[in-house]
């Protein structure tokens, strides 16, 4: 007979795939569809039911069996598929299940071999196309688009989770543990696990569907097509136990889950939570984008077994293939499960021939709902295998016995999650034709027990992990204005007498011992009284005084003790726009007074604190290169290191410079600044504006006033020293002034031949000998250490070591030496020795200039008088280099001027070729 057209529909979630498969299958007179999950097939089933009627509907999983006589389309587990029906319609949902290595041998047996008469449809992921086209080459391809963005948008903690979120975890210790968390802080969650009955799961699902509960805890049951109302999706981890081992879950994988927010039209956006770390950018704009690697293997099992023994069934278990498409599956539970169970003896002797082989196989292919061990569910499957074998049936007093053990609705929830995974054996048992002398007594009888088992576990669940005062407190928030608010003189807010809270500036702070859902109907119920105190809070504040608001050094707006806003990036640098921190129950009008207060205070702040910089820039009567130069220093805040801006420096005339010194502008050999910007207040205020200019997340704090230097930190932002008027110099930063302070003392010494620490300079650095020459090393000095005799000076000013001997009849008499003695010759005093360091200036080579040809002559300069009208530039004669060095560093000199090259790697020197014109 031949086969209907077989169709490929993939695309990412929330595309409407396993909708649009239900509408193709209702369209044929019969049909099969097969689910990953009996979650999901359950929710399937009550769709078509509701559609067409129970009549025509069959639900087949491993533990339900719901067949009417009339039975046309059927729901089943992909498992639980029934094979050789010929039914019309055959869909198999989430197709990418074939590269699963526990099931997907499953999913690749449908793929390969079951077929609808009139039409075939394989719904999934596009990682599935290269499969599907090798393997299934008369399928068509439909590529279907989500439906809604999906948004990553990183890290949140719990307790700033948004509304309508799921919260992900992979184990049932996590779960119940960030469900716990959200109890306490948010009120209540509802829980979703594969493990739970569709009893107990739709039970949950409701309470969160309802609004009963804004948030969701679930494992990864929820990526498999789980249709629920979850605007945000959060991992609380990003590994999981896969059964063998603990992993990484793969991009595809995070996809399938982070996919299940924003239903339809609505956006959806993921994340992570707790100790989860943040998803690499790579993997975030995976998920986002849609765009994974192709599966390239297809897990196989050989479904063309032989039972002529169970030798031979094991041999054809584990045959393998050659196809390059598939890979065998590793070791399955029903595999090891018959390999333990025919070591019995009595087993072996009962396997002897294809029925009795095939029905072992059946047999062991009970799944292990129990997860004791092995070695236990090998002795139940031999025992249910002897029953069989035996008798045909599973002995009724036996299974009633079992049964009865886990009929009990007490204890926890661990409890009875065990007793839900027991009946499962037993339900699964009476679903198996044949197998039990009365099928719909055992069917309804193990399944009487689970349904009771799952509404105690959802009442136990929803006692733990949902506040019972939450439903009070939200149905009490319908009758809000029947309830007593007042606000206190100092903002403390109570309702019916009760703390509650209290205004912060112009924000509603509730009391951290009340729920979060708690907080809601309280804050409702406060409005009254908390509106009309914000507009008389509004108008002290306008009225106070400047001295009553300050800024701090993360730019935020402080008003006293209470943040009232915060700096944001404006037009201009020197220009940041407040933003006011106010409830909304406050008003447009109180939030608008707020604002334009605050922005009246940074405005008067920032002119205060920058007027010789705001004077310059305001001068309409600088030359027009010293109006660049000064744009340029306004743009850097007042502080703008030298080898930024050598060239322009070096372009401005005498009158340039003397226009810009008339606004307090210092051209330094390091930094060119003005000296009142440096002062803390400019200082604090600056780095703050610079931060906000940069959109720093973290803006750096100024150094405490008074240091001299500090500590320098790797990972700053460029520029950050500079802008706290420091600059760094190996492992320590110096303040810009005292810097301009050594550069002087540097030039008054005579330092041709190198030159040493002076005290003066260890003294306005306030540092060891050691810090100075790490710090002149980090300024490009060589430092040479060295030890020398300390000189002890005499009272008299002259060394020690030029004291005058003893006179010669100042002598003493040499005395005889007893009889049986000896003298030892006095031991000469060790000399004490002084550590001291040279200092020479040692340029790196620049661009591809070849290493020895260093520049001659390395004289420091600055903004101080120079002479005038020597020909031939600093340091020349004539045009000619003068001066030694060859291959040599030359040490800097500040003598008078010599006719030396200016070595413009020198950050001294380099200022003189400069300051040359001036």
């Amino acid at each position: 007979m031949p086969l209907g057209r077989v169709t490929a529909v993939l695309g990412p979630t929330n595309t409407g795939k396993t909708h649009y498969a239900i509408e193709r299958m209702l369209a044929h007179r019969t049909g099969v569809i097969g689910l990953p999950l009996r979650l999901l097939a359950r929710e399937v089933y009550d769709r078509l039911v509701a559609v067409r009627g129970p009549g025509v509907v069959a639900l087949v999983t491993g533990e339900e069996r719901i067949v009417p006589p009339r039975a046309a389309y059927w729901v089943c587990t992909v498992e639980a598929m029934p094979e050789g029906m010929g039914a019309d319609f055959v869909a198999i949902d989430e197709i990418q299940l074939c590269a699963d290595p526990d099931r997907g041998h499953v999913f690749t047996d449908r793929l390969l071999r079951m077929r609808g008469t009139h039409e075939t449809l394989f719904m999934g992921a596009e990682t599935m196309w290269g499969a599907i086209a090798s393997k299934v080459p008369e399928a068509d391809f439909v590529k279907r688009e989500r439906f809604s963005t999906l948004t990553y948008t990183g890290s949140k903690k719990i307790s700033r989770m948004p509304p309508r979120s799921a919260i992900v975890g992979f184990s049932v210790e996590n779960v119940y543990a960030i469900a716990e968390l959200l109890r306490r802080q948010k009120g209540g969650a509802a829980v979703v696990m594969g493990a739970l009955s569709p009893r107990t799961r739709n039970a949950q699902v409701e309470m969160y569907q309802n609004g009963d509960v804004d948030y969701l805890v679930a494992t990864d049951a929820i990526g498999m097509g789980l249709n629920l109302d979850i605007d945000h999706v959060a991992f609380s981890s990003i590994t999981k136990f896969d059964g063998r081992r603990m992993r990484h879950l793969m991009p595809n994988e995070l996809a399938q889950i982070a996919g299940r927010a924003g239903r339809h039209m609505n956006k959806g956006t993921f994340g992570v939570t707790g100790e989860a770390p943040a998803l690499d950018d790579d993997v975030a704009e995976a998920i986002t984008s849609n765009v994974f690697a192709p599966v390239k293997k297809l897990q196989w099992r050989n479904a063309n077994l032989q039972f002529g023994s169970v030798a031979r069934l094991l041999s054809t278990l584990e045959e393998r293939t050659d196809d390059p498409w598939l890979t065998r599956v590793r070791e399955s539970d029903d595999l090891q499960a018959l390999k333990a169970v025919s070591q019995d003896a009595e087993v072996t002797a009962r396997a002897t021939d294809g029925p009795s082989v095939r029905l072992l196989w059946d047999v062991c292919r009970i799944p292990d709902f129990r997860d004791i061990s092995k070695s236990e569910h090998a002795q139940l499957l031999t025992d249910i295998y002897n029953f069989l074998h035996e008798s045909g049936k599973v002995p009724d007093d036996w299974l009633a016995t079992r049964v009865r053990r886990i009929d009990r609705t007490d204890g926890d929830i661990d409890a009875l999650s065990k007793r839900l995974s027991y009946i499962r054996t037993w339900t699964y048992v009476a679903q198996r034709k044949g197998w039990v002398h009365d099928e719909s007594h055992w069917r309804g009888a193990t399944r009487a027990v689970e349904d009771r088992l799952s509404d105690a576990l959802h009442e136990r669940l929803t006692q733990r992990f949902v506040d019972r005062r939450t439903s009070v407190l939200l149905r009490r928030l319908n009758q809000k204005e029947g309830l007593v608010a007042d606000v206190n003189d100092k903002g403390e807010v109570t309702v019916e007498g009760q703390f509650v809270g209290k205004i912060e500036g112009f924000r509603f702070r509730q009391d951290s011992s009340a729920t979060p859902e708690e907080a809601k109907t309280l804050r409702a119920a406060s409005l009254q009284a908390l509106a009309p105190q914000f507009v008389l809070r509004a108008d002290r504040f306008y009225n106070a005084p400047d001295t009553e608001i300050d800024f701090t050094e993360q730019g935020g707006l402080m008003w006293g003790s209470d943040a009232v806003g915060k700096l944001i990036k404006g037009d201009d640098p020197l220009k940041p726009r407040a933003q006011a921190f106010v409830d909304d129950e406050a008003g447009a009008e109180v939030a608008e007074k707020v604002q334009r207060r605050l922005q009246h205070f940074i405005d008067r702040k920032i002119a205060t604190a920058f007027e010789p910089m705001m004077k310059m820039r305001a001068d309409e009567e600088l030359p027009q290169d010293a109006k660049g130069f000064a744009f340029r220093l306004v743009e850097g805040f007042g502080v703008i290191p030298r080898g930024a801006v050598a060239g322009e420096v070096k372009a401005l005339d005498q009158d340039a410079r003397g226009a810009l010194r008339k606004h307090g502008v210092r051209f330094g050999q390091f930094t060119v600044f003005m000296p009142l910007l440096l002062k803390p207040a400019p200082t604090r205020l600056r780095l703050v504006l610079w931060s906000i200019d940069k959109g720093l997340q973290d803006f750096p704090e100024a150094p405490p006033p008074g240091l001299v230097t500090v500590p320098t930190v790797e990972g700053l932002e460029p520029g950050t020293y500079a802008m706290s008027g420091y600059r760094a110099a190996g492992d320590r930063a110096i303040r810009i002034d005292m810097l301009e302070r050594l550069a002087d003392m540097l030039r008054d010494q005579d330092t041709r031949g190198g030159f040493e620490a002076t005290a003066d300079m260890l003294s306005i650095t306030g540092m060891t000998l050691e810090q100075f020459a790490g710090l002149m090393e980090g300024l490009g000095y060589k430092a040479e250490k060295g030890e020398r005799e300390k000189v002890k000076a005499a009272p008299d000013g002259t060394a020690a070591a030029e004291e005058a001997a003893p006179a010669a009849d100042e002598a003493p008499a040499v005395q005889p030496i007893p009889e049986g003695e000896s003298v030892e010759a006095p031991a000469e005093a060790a000399p004490e020795m002084e550590v001291f360091y040279t200092f020479a200036w040692a340029p790196k080579p620049r661009g591809n200039r070849p290493q020895g040809n260093r520049p001659q002559g390395n004289r420091p300069q600055g903004d101080r008088p120079q002479n005038k009208g020597r020909k031939g530039g600093a340091g020349k004669k004539g045009g000619k280099p003068q001066g030694k060095g060859g291959g040599k560093a030359q040490s800097f000199s500040a003598r008078p001027p010599k006719k030396d090259k200016i070595d413009l790697d020198n950050p001294f020197a380099a200022a003189l070729a400069g300051l040359k014109k001036d």
